[in-house]
């Protein structure tokens, strides 16, 4: 999506941006109901209003959030009021038999997946886990070493 050039410039909208610390509480929540046409709630804290509106203005100058990102929060949004859980993704498995080959500091690390474990360098070992740790010297998810599992997966546990 290409940004277009902001209604004002650029050294305006900082400004204004920069301007909305010195407004009292009671200035951004009349500036909140003029900007999103209707008062703010009263539980709404002053670093909040302040943001949202910082935002607001942004948006007006640059445009807003890409379709597909709008469309991704909105089934987000539907799969939490309903109770549904988001898809997963799809964790690939090795098979016995499957050849892995990871370059590491210059050299191919190439892995035999066994029914029982994983072969490497001729040895075997339980885990792809512990032949990342072989190669790296350090701890390392051997699923994700070898690509295995995205990095997204593992900070989340298998889950989104």
């Amino acid at each position: 999506m290409k940004r277009r050039a902001p209604a004002i410039g650029r050294e305006a909208l900082v400004s204004e941006i920069a301007g909305l610390s010195e407004l009292g509480i009671d200035e951004l929540r009349e500036r909140w109901k003029v900007m999103f046409g209707k008062a703010p709630s009263q539980e709404i804290g002053r670093s909040f209003l302040t943001r949202a509106i910082a935002y607001h203005l942004q948006e007006r100058a640059y445009g807003g959030l890409k379709p597909s990102t709008r469309r991704l929060l909105a089934r987000i949004a539907e799969e939490t009021m309903t109770g549904s859980s988001p898809k997963k993704l799809q964790s690939r498995m090795a098979q016995s038999g499957t050849i892995l080959i990871r370059e590491w500091q210059g050299n191919a690390h190439r892995v035999t997946m066994l029914d029982d474990g994983v072969s490497f360098n001729g040895k075997r070992y339980r885990s792809l886990s512990e032949v990342a740790r072989v190669i790296t010297g350090s701890r390392w998810s051997g699923p994700r070493f070898f690509g295995l599992r995205s990095p997204v997966m593992e900070n989340n546990h298998g889950t989104l």
